[in-house]
């Protein structure tokens, strides 16, 4: 179920509140139950089943939702303006601030199987592979490595990240700067 002009602002906010709670209390806890996620969303079970008649709909809805707006956050990020550091920065800004739902989708094998591959977009992937490739063009980025291998090392660094995040080890405000840090200088000194 997406949302029309149709929907009323209320229900609307209610579904995206129910939805981002999903994501957050599966991304913890995958046996989470729906009395559990309509307390995260602070509502209750009744109002969870209004809008999903069982947990299957209401994971495969989230899923669609969490690419979504991962994608959104990236398109939001601007990555083909301004120089490529600056805009390096603002994605993995982007994807720290999206780390839960990022853990929803890809912490379990299999998800993206529960939705249409014709509903996935990868203009938000291609984005990022550009801006990469951008970067290793200007020498922002080393060029003797493969896209795939810098992208993979970036999503490694923003999983890390959201964890510490997530498990009190970094405060949650400075996640994206270490994250930065540790991508742009690396962890050898001297």
């Amino acid at each position: 179920m997406t949302s029309t002009s149709a929907d009323s602002p209320t229900r609307s906010r209610t579904r995206r509140a129910i939805l981002a709670a999903a994501a957050t209390t599966l991304s913890r806890n995958r046996a989470a139950t729906l009395a559990e996620i309509a307390e995260a969303a602070q509502v209750g079970r009744t109002t969870v089943h209004r809008y999903f008649p069982d947990r299957d709909e209401l994971v495969k809805a989230t899923v669609a939702d969490s690419i979504d707006v991962i994608n959104q956050s990236i398109f939001d990020a601007k990555l083909d303006e301004g120089p490529t550091r600056e805009a390096m920065r603002r994605l993995i800004t982007a994807m720290v601030d999206t780390y839960e739902r990022m853990m929803f989708v890809w912490g379990e094998q299999g998800m993206l199987e529960l939705i249409d591959e014709a509903d996935t977009d990868d203009a938000a992937d291609r984005a990022v592979r550009d801006l990469i490739a951008r970067g290793q063009t200007e020498g922002v980025l080393d060029p003797e490595v493969s896209v795939d291998w810098i992208q993979q090392t970036l999503w490694a660094l923003t999983y890390t990240g959201g964890e510490a995040g997530a498990k009190g080890q970094l405060p949650r405000h400075g996640v994206a700067a270490v994250v930065i840090r540790t991508f742009e200088r690396g962890i050898v000194v001297g």
